[in-house]
């Protein structure tokens, strides 16, 4: 019988956690527990845009991801002390704000810029999925705080977007890998999918032999089956059903 080193079923994701509110500061919060995957994410409220952005009408949504230094098993170094973040972290703090930015619609959020933080407290696999997750919530609190102040007049958010890790550990497609699995898995993958059944962005890698075809198209059904399972999440910790 087949047995993932967690115990989960196959189609099993580890318990999932949406706290919002959790800052007293910023205007949007939201902590995200992926099992023991932890991601503080916060929205903040900028009036000052890009200079390229500037009179044009439209705003824009920007995020920044860190991992703390003893997150993992062993302590990192901060990527301050390093003077640029790595490589992944500008890939991934990229994603967050691309998958944000396809379900706004920049102009109804006026001239007005949201920055999100997604800093990682504990980390044991699908960080990034979780962070697009959290940010969410975050931003959607963001937005009611600009529609309550009277700075934008209409919601410009039109739709839900989440995130899921699925991949192939023993040949076999499981979803929300932790980090057992994800450095042993043949083949990983991080899906971002919107409420109305939108692909925003599919990462995935064959690690060892090459997947094929059927074998995608099971992992893109895990990932619809997760996603749709944390929309409801994100729609309960914002209290909109």
């Amino acid at each position: 019988m087949f047995k993932r080193p967690s115990n989960r079923q196959y189609n099993e994701m580890r318990e999932i956690k949406l706290e919002s509110q959790v800052s007293p500061y910023a205007e949007g919060s939201c902590m995200a527990k992926f099992g023991n995957t932890h991601v503080f994410c916060t929205a903040s409220v900028d009036t000052k845009l890009p200079p390229w952005l500037r009179n044009s009408g439209k705003g824009w949504i920007t995020a920044e991801y860190g991992m703390l230094p003893r997150s993992t098993h062993s302590r990192m170094d901060r990527e301050v002390a390093k003077g640029k973040p790595s490589g992944r972290t500008q890939e991934i703090q990229r994603l967050i704000g691309r998958s944000l930015r396809s379900i706004v619609d920049l102009k109804k959020l006026g001239e007005n810029q949201i920055k999100v933080d997604c800093d990682v407290i504990q980390a044991d696999g699908g960080t990034r999925t979780a962070s697009i997750t959290g940010a969410w919530v975050a931003l959607y609190e963001a937005v009611n705080f600009l529609l309550k102040s009277g700075k934008v007049q209409e919601n410009p958010i039109f739709d839900q977007i989440s995130a899921i890790s699925c991949g192939i550990w023993n040949n076999q497609e499981i979803i929300d890998l932790d980090y057992l699995e994800d450095s042993t898995a043949e083949t990983d993958g991080n899906f971002v999918m919107t409420a109305n059944s939108g692909i925003v962005e599919i990462q995935t890698t064959a690690e060892q032999n090459p997947f094929n075809k059927e074998q995608f198209l099971n992992l893109l059904q895990l990932a619809e089956y997760g996603t749709n399972s944390i929309f409801k999440i994100q729609r309960n910790a914002l209290n909109l059903d």
